[in-house]
């Protein structure tokens, strides 16, 4: 898959170049579309699963493994 096209204009000079996007480019501008307050409960929703195994004295992997 190809990334989106971007524009740059050097006001200066009034040179415009089109260029593909690099891969970090069109993650930085995916990531700019996210919902902050999912982000926020996404990480509330990690800490409390932290806490959780820690209470439990769990590991990640252990946690895994009994899941599955």
């Amino acid at each position: 898959m190809t990334n989106p096209m971007t524009r740059i204009h050097n006001t200066e000079t009034n040179e415009i170049i089109d260029r593909e996007m690099t891969n970090e480019e069109y993650a930085l501008d995916l990531d700019s579309f996210k919902d902050p307050i999912l982000s926020e409960k996404e990480i509330a929703n990690k800490e409390a699963k932290s806490a959780l195994l820690d209470k439990l004295g769990l590991s990640d992997d252990e946690a895994k493994l009994l899941l599955s």
